[in-house]
């Protein structure tokens, strides 16, 4: 069980959805993640949402249009995914597990995004594995983009994972570091407790 399914029981895609409708109700911007993507590849390139969740960023960038896949382990976040975006394909699978090919799916994304504290609410010990899954579904030049929180502050559990840790992940994968910033607005990382990492295979 990851830390996700400890925290939630697995069972709170409908009220995350609430939370968030609720926020772009209010004006506030819900689309950062969706709009720093779109500045970093073309309109029509393949994106993988991996933890994908509600569809959130998805949906949006499909609608900025791109050619999108959700992948997610939380089957209540996929069923209000499924229900506001039929037409799209949602994927229920274990990122630790993750295999395009299972799904009759080519390895070529241009980009991979993974918001929402996706690491820090993996299993523990399980990040280096899902930052190689993640690597490999990469055409060569392609970028894996990645949020969370890396003190008490921004998650919702205890931190589990270190910048140092994810950069030694992602250079073990392949990967080199392209960027990093605060913010999904792309503001400049300053050595706080969030940062959004870009690494390119």
């Amino acid at each position: 069980m990851n830390r996700w399914e400890e925290l939630t029981g697995g069972n709170t895609g409908e009220d995350y959805a609430a939370r968030f409708a609720a926020l772009a109700a209010s004006g506030k911007d819900t689309h950062g993640e969706a709009r720093f993507c779109a500045a970093l590849v073309p309109a029509g390139a393949r994106v993988l949402d991996a933890g994908c969740g509600t569809g959130r960023v998805m949906t949006r960038l499909v609608e900025l249009g791109y050619d999108c896949v959700g992948v997610d382990v939380d089957a209540s976040m996929l069923a209000v995914a499924r229900r506001q975006a039929p037409e799209l394909p949602w994927i229920q699978a274990d990122l630790t597990e993750f295999d395009p090919a299972d799904f009759q799916l080519a390895a070529d994304f241009d980009l991979v995004v993974a918001a929402g504290n996706i690491f820090p609410l993996l299993a523990t010990g399980t990040e280096e594995a899902v930052v190689h899954r993640l690597a490999a579904v990469l055409r060569p030049g392609g970028l894996l983009v990645s949020g969370f929180g890396l003190d008490a502050a921004h998650l919702p559990v205890p931190p589990s994972i270190t910048l140092p840790e994810y950069d030694s992940s992602c250079a073990a994968a392949g990967l080199t570091p392209v960027d990093r910033f605060s913010t999904w607005d792309a503001d400049p990382y300053d050595g706080g407790g969030y940062a959004v990492s870009v690494h390119r295979r």
